[in-house]
């Protein structure tokens, strides 16, 4: 008896009313599951999202919601093993689910680490730098980042069911904004799998996830200017959704990563004998068989030297001969089936398409050998090799895409050939040079990023570590021009700021440091008869000030400091070197004014000022020569606490504007130190 699927909205878990959708074992082909929405209130999931979810996310810091994601991660991780047992039904192997589950929970983990270190300990970030924009300096401007007070609507693929949702939400939780989830239909059962435990572990405010394993029915009719829709998957069914009246109407944020012609190219001097080569012909095997070719990054279209085709095409026939496709319960099966026999389907209706133009040159379109399986009720398919002869004037492989184990290759005379057939799939998710010529690889890369959304140059060197033409990463920038989408997601705290307004700000410099909670130059400031090194981590306030007294820079300081450091440069040593140079005599060496600056400011007694922790946007503004005279203005920049830690005493991290002054109040230097601060808690 088929297992109906069952949503969770509005902080219950229901099934849907109706027939609903029939779920099949990729593998036998018997139904497993039923999944349908029917019956959900889901303008009422909106509003939950918006009323619940959100505030709480809101209240919550970037560093609070970054140890947040650290713990689901970690809950997950432990469960992991349960994911791969049910991961198995959709065709996947072992190494599919790998990518699948790991990949996802491995998403968490980077933007929980990112977010505590790239991001402030507060519910909003301070964009760029101050923009001056009256002359005297009262009236400036400055951007701020805050959550949007909406919901970020996922609508995922079937080939990743699991990562398609961690990837995402780790981002738009991070920024503070709640998600409802609709995984494609085929694949849901796992993604209802992972959910359950998420909702169980009760790591996520109430509010902050739902999902919907059926149809999305009329959701998109709700949404409103502060929410985000994101989509991945086919391209035409993300331009129907991105057409949707109520996203035009509403100017809703829209972001699609869609499938795309991938392409990988083979430089001029990977010959047979070569490093490079084998790593070509690995590499285009693998992303032609990981996934059965299920992936959006998948190598689509193979760009070789034309006098390396043959040699191209033999070496690949002899790689697929090994690959053995069954059920990937039985050991040594390296493939698995597609998704589902819909997809069998269309792949090979696809197929037929690009053979109007191409030869096979490897698979058979009606059969398939397996292992531990019946090839005609799984959703088993060959792999499938086809050669363009004329890829210029033929466009169906720049048009045509199968979304399974199928690729065709092309052959280039020139690097600019090569470039041009890259760039005519009309936008790529992704493009990859395997080449030990740094030359090519600049003249390809250049020539063709423009039609991609991230290149991968591998050769010899970097091969061992290298994450492969096909594994989008979090730090990095995924999506692409044109067919890709035209979307871009993840890229680190580029990401992030997709799920978040930008602000400017207008008003007096201490107005916006009272709003941002970080000092502006020119804000009213506070001087205390406490030296502020005296004061714990609580204790000190943006904007608390000291005023040091001066020190008159002596040719002795400039010698001495040459002996100590060993930097004998003509400038501060040799006055006879500096006729038509920029100095009028000798000169202090930069890093001794800032070491006077800090024999200035710091407090030498033993207090809650645990270490120096580093030094930022240091800044030579004007020479100091001998009998100038310096001083130092410091100020609190901004605070933030570190977590606490078994062993470690309580601290947080404070960052100190340092303006270092003449005698004539002309800035000579600027910097940004920070101090590690006990805390009295």
């Amino acid at each position: 008896m088929p297992v109906k699927l069952k949503n969770f909205s509005q902080g219950n878990w229901s099934e849907g009313t109706g027939s609903g959708t029939a779920i099949f074992h990729a593998v036998t082909g018997d139904q497993l599951y039923i999944a349908s929405s029917e019956g959900l209130d889901f303008k009422g999931m909106l509003d939950y999202a918006r009323k619940t979810g959100g505030p709480k996310l809101r209240r919550m810091t970037f560093h609070e919601r970054a140890r947040m994601l650290k713990a689901l991660a970690m809950h997950l991780n432990e469960k992991k093993k349960d994911f791969y047992s049910i991961s198995a039904v959709t065709g996947a192997t072992k190494t599919d689910s790998w990518i699948d589950i790991d990949g996802g929970i491995g998403n968490l983990f980077v933007y929980a680490s990112k977010g505590r270190r790239e991001l402030p300990d507060e519910t909003f970030y301070v964009d760029g730098n101050m923009e001056m924009i009256s002359k005297g300096g009262t009236f400036v401007g400055h951007h701020i980042c805050v959550p949007l007070e909406g919901v970020a609507i996922h609508i995922n693929a079937f080939n990743f069911p699991v990562w398609g949702m961690l990837e995402k939400i780790a981002v738009n939780l991070l920024a503070g904004v709640p998600a409802i989830v609709k995984p494609a239909t085929a694949t849901s059962f796992l993604t209802e799998v992972v959910t359950r435990e998420i909702i169980s572990s009760s790591i996520l405010p109430e509010g902050a996830l739902q999902l919907i394993c059926g149809s999305a029915g009329n959701l998109l009719e709700h949404v409103t200017c502060q929410d985000v829709v994101t989509f991945t998957g086919s391209a035409e069914t993300g331009k129907m959704l991105k057409r949707h009246p109520a996203v035009i109407e509403n100017s809703v944020r829209f972001n699609m990563e869609a499938d795309s012609l991938n392409c990988c190219i083979l430089g001029t001097d990977a010959t047979p004998d070569t490093e490079e080569f084998k790593l070509f012909i690995k590499e285009v095997t693998r992303e032609m068989t990981v996934k059965a070719g299920q992936k959006c990054t998948a190598i689509r279209r193979t760009i070789v030297p034309a006098n390396l085709a043959d040699a191209v095409l033999n070496a690949l026939k002899e790689k697929l001969k090994n690959n053995v496709i069954g059920d990937p319960a039985v050991e040594g099966v390296r493939m698995g089936p597609l998704a589902n026999l819909g997809q069998v389907k269309d792949v090979k209706a696809k197929v037929k398409e690009l053979m109007n133009a191409c030869e096979l040159v490897y698979g058979d379109l009606e059969n398939v050998e397996v292992v531990g399986a019946d090839s005609k009720r799984g959703a088993f398919m060959s792999s499938m090799l086809l050669f363009c002869n004329d890829p210029f004037k033929k466009k169906e492989p720049h048009e045509v895409e199968a979304f399974g184990p199928v690729n065709t290759v092309m052959s280039y005379k020139t690097s600019a050939e090569a470039a041009e057939l890259a760039k005519m799939g009309k936008g790529s998710l992704v493009g990859s040079v395997f080449t030990a010529d740094d030359t090519f690889a600049k003249e390809v890369v250049l020539g063709s990023a423009s039609m991609h959304g991230r290149m991968v140059v591998i050769n010899r060197h970097c091969a061992a570590e290298s994450t492969g033409h096909g594994s989008p990463l979090p730090h990095l920038v995924h999506g692409g021009p044109g067919r890709a989408g035209g979307g871009e997601e993840m890229g680190g705290m580029r990401g992030v700021k997709h799920y978040m307004q930008r602000t400017a700000l207008q008003g007096s410099p201490t107005t916006l440091m009272h709003i941002m909670n970080t000092y502006l130059p020119g804000a009213e400031t506070k001087e205390d008869i406490i030296h502020p090194f005296r004061k714990y981590f609580e204790e000190i306030q943006v904007g608390d000030t000291l005023v040091t007294h001066r020190r008159t820079v002596t040719e002795a300081d400039i010698v001495n400091f040459a002996g100590i450091s060993g930097d004998f440069f003509y400038a501060h040593t040799d006055e006879t070197a500096l006729e038509g140079s920029i100095f009028e005599k000798r000169v202090a060496h930069g890093y001794f004014v800032i070491a006077a600056a800090a024999g200035l400011f710091v407090d030498p007694k033993k207090g809650p000022v645990l270490a120096n922790y580093g030094l930022d946007n240091l800044r030579f503004t004007q020479p100091v020569y001998v009998g100038d005279t310096i001083g130092v203005k410091l100020t609190c920049k901004t605070k933030t606490k570190k977590e606490n830690r078994e062993g470690q005493i309580p601290q947080g991290v404070v960052e100190w504007d340092v303006v270092v002054s003449n005698q004539r109040n002309e800035t000579v230097a600027v910097e940004t130190v920070l101090t590690l601060v006990a805390s009295k808690q």
